[in-house]
């Protein structure tokens, strides 16, 4: 519980510090990309705190690629 509140104050800290800025430059578009990722970047934190799996990037690369990598290597043998 207190890592989950952590991250939030974390995350709410850094949105004070952030979004001022952006607002008074007028930049919605940056402001928008910063709060999806910064709202993305404390999900996925919350839940590494509460240990759920979180799938690996790399392993839908790995399975798209895989396929081609076994015809490559069948070719080239």
């Amino acid at each position: 519980m207190w890592a989950i509140t952590g991250i939030i104050v974390t995350a709410s800290f850094i949105a004070m510090i952030e979004v001022p800025p952006l607002l008074r430059a007028k930049l919605k578009g940056e402001l928008w990309l910063f709060s999806i990722l910064l709202l993305l970047g404390t999900v996925l934190s919350i839940a590494k705190s509460l240990q759920l799996a979180i799938p690996n990037p790399l392993d839908m690369l790995w399975t798209i690629f895989q396929p081609f990598s076994d015809w490559l290597y069948s070719f080239l043998k």
